[in-house]
């Protein structure tokens, strides 16, 4: 954490901007500050230190996420450990691909425990937060938290709804207690929810896009309270007491010049539209699939990725647990639209590398599944899928089926402009070094 004796020394000595410093501060600030704002925003319906599992995958009229996965059951969290830190029990899987993902306030991924990393045993995880000195029990494995606010969000693998039973189960074993009730009862183990429905009004992205830059920035400061900036940040902390915008005390916008204000309402403008930019395309800028290969999970101080990716995709996996690759077009670089018909062909040398499983995600313009007659949201290596005789696989992307010879190969597009993610879970190195790429996209009669 940066010492409050550093900034408040950094307010004092701050030079005044000029009015095109300030647009630019305000740029930079906005794009720094929205992973922060965008979840407590997020997180605001669910109870601190209480696991909300998810019992089934959600539909196309789900809006708390963009881009949720239909791969997985979801189980969430959003942790205090202010008072003191907060254990997790985990069942034994059986073998069952799982993942806790621990991020901080900021969405910076601090641990990733699960099959990759620490097995598929029975296991307790003390999550603990800044500064904390103290003895845990005897086999717990102890995770330290940049912050006292934190999001567990934990994945397990469900092979459709007829294994959800299964995963409820496994689900049932999981129990979240403070370290002064450790271990818990086993009456007091978590529920499986139903599927939340999305929340009335605007989705968490829309709520924080539609604040007036100084609601915004209040709002920053407001959370930087709890959740100080990281070490590495002091630069950019710097800038932000040029204007106004001190960790640990509430932003005054009337030290702010009516010129001054100005600026920063453009500079939040421009940060604003940056972000939205990625909305329709994902990832994708470049004709076919592109990722943030290397830039998700953990950011340190690649705030435009942290916040591209929060408002695209927020709590995606660091590389070596899943990889999302996105694709916006097709192989000859035109958009895709679900007027079109398409396909995705493998060679039977060339079907995606991972230890875990892999899928194809189709989404609408703003990040959100499509809804169709058959409510298939996803398609992968767990479905029923039709091989080609020499072992090659077709995928056909598209509104209308087609047919007996493909439907077991059919991801609906929708009737309008979508994009896709390719989700690979536990890839192996041909994925993490780049070179295994996903097939086009091609446009067929």
């Amino acid at each position: 954490m940066i010492p409050v004796a550093f900034l408040a020394v950094s307010a004092m000595h701050a030079q005044n901007p000029d009015p095109a410093q300030v647009q630019q501060i305000a740029e930079r600030a906005y794009i720094y500050a929205y992973p922060l704002v965008l979840l407590q925003a997020t997180m605001a319906a669910i109870p601190p230190n209480h696991l909300v599992h998810v019992s089934a995958f959600p539909d196309a009229s789900f809006r708390l996420i963009v881009r949720p996965n239909a791969d997985t059951l979801y189980t969430n969290a959003w942790i205090d450990v202010s008072r003191e830190p907060m254990l997790l029990h985990v069942p034994d899987s059986a073998g069952r691909y799982y993942l806790l993902q621990f991020m901080d306030a900021w969405t910076e991924t601090f641990a990733d425990p699960g099959k990759r990393t620490t097995g598929t045993s029975e296991a307790w995880f003390a999550i603990t937060g800044p500064g904390w000195h103290g003895e845990l029990p005897p086999h717990v494995t102890r995770l330290d938290a940049p912050t006292n606010q934190v999001w567990l969000l934990g994945r397990t693998q469900t092979n459709g709804p007829s294994d959800y039973d299964n995963v409820h189960a496994f689900q049932r074993g999981m129990r979240l207690v403070p370290l002064s009730q450790y271990p818990g009862q086993d009456e007091k183990s978590g529920t499986v929810s139903e599927v939340r429905r999305p929340p009335a009004g605007p989705t968490p992205p829309e709520r924080v896009k539609a604040m007036e830059p100084i609601e915004f920035f209040a709002a920053f400061a407001n959370a930087m309270k709890k959740s100080p900036p990281h070490a590495e940040d002091a630069p950019m902390v710097r800038d932000l007491t040029r204007i106004g915008i001190v960790p640990g005390q509430d932003f005054d916008a009337s030290k702010l010049s009516p010129e001054e204000l100005v600026e920063v309402k453009a500079g939040v403008q421009a940060a604003m539209n940056h972000l939205e930019v990625f909305v329709s395309t994902g990832a994708a800028h470049k004709t076919g699939w592109n990722s943030f290969q290397g830039e998700l999970g953990r950011y340190g101080t690649n705030y435009n990725a942290r916040a591209i990716t929060a408002r695209v995709a927020i709590g995606a996996n660091p590389p070596e647990d899943a990889v999302y690759i996105s694709d916006s077009t097709d192989a000859g670089g035109q958009p895709l639209n679900g007027s079109m018909r398409y396909r995705m062909h493998f060679a039977a040398s060339q079907l995606p590398p991972v230890v875990a499983f892999w899928s194809v995600t189709g989404y609408d313009k703003d990040g959100y599944f499509i809804a169709n007659p058959i409510n298939r949201y996803a398609i992968g290596d767990r479905d029923k899928l039709k091989f080609n005789p020499d072992g090659s696989l077709d995928l056909y992307i598209q509104a209308q089926d087609p047919g007996p010879d493909g439907h077991a190969n059919w991801l609906p597009s929708g009737a309008g402009p979508f994009n896709l993610t390719m989700r690979l879970y536990w890839p192996k190195p041909a994925v993490l070094d780049g070179s295994w790429r996903p097939p086009a996209v091609e446009r067929v009669p």
